[in-house]
């Protein structure tokens, strides 16, 4: 199986940007870019790819923060605790459903939250919750041979060089926070109806 490296990267590269940027939801667009931009054919390989390439770039962004002394310790423990169990289930129940269906869900999951996002949110401290909950599906989707090592290393260390472009440019923007994540929303509804258009089919009969 061989991809592009340059895809690899970049696709990474993305991520971490976003993730550096805004703090979160960059993560949403892990497996599109994996299925659609580096050629990712089995969608749980690419969800379990995706997340644990996500899981290290958030630890990573998140180990920034920590040190500028932005983590609400106590909440990060206790949401990331909680958070794990759901990500087991979730991520049980995700590797037994049809791959293709579940890309489809996975659209209609970025519609609800490109809404949420349009919505003016108040500062909140940095929480490990994206890495941990990434780490939690990579290691069951890992249990079942669904994550491509190579190919997340690939992706991965284009996500630690966004990342640190992305921190950087959020200390110079940080008060437009509220205008960067509607042009979030805005691509994370563009990326959620081709993902829609592209699975449909997946719920036509046979």
């Amino acid at each position: 199986m061989s991809y592009s490296l340059l895809s690899a990267v970049g696709s990474g590269g993305l991520v971490g940007f976003m993730l550096g940027l805004l703090g979160g939801g960059g993560s949403m667009l892990a497996t599109p870019l994996l299925l659609y931009a580096v050629g990712v054919a089995q969608p749980h390989v690419a969800i379990g790819t995706g997340a644990l390439a996500v899981s290290v770039n958030a630890f990573a962004n998140f180990a920034s923060h920590a040190i500028k002394g932005h983590v609400w310790w106590r909440c990060a423990l206790v949401f990331s605790g909680l958070g794990v169990v759901g990500a087991l289930l979730g991520s049980s129940l995700g590797k037994a459903f049809d791959g293709e269906r579940l890309i489809f869900l996975f659209g209609l999951l970025m519609v609800v939250v490109g809404a949420l996002m349009l919505k003016p949110r108040k500062a909140v401290a940095a929480k490990p919750a994206v890495g941990t909950f990434g780490l939690a599906t990579a290691l069951n989707y890992a249990s079942s041979g669904l994550v491509d090592w190579v190919l997340a290393a690939e992706f991965i260390g284009g996500g630690v060089v966004g990342g640190v472009f992305g921190m950087l440019l959020a200390t110079r923007l940080g008060a437009y926070k509220n205008v960067l994540n509607r042009l979030f929303a805005a691509l994370i509804f563009t990326v959620a109806a081709y993902i829609l258009y592209r699975s449909w089919g997946a719920f036509l009969p046979a």
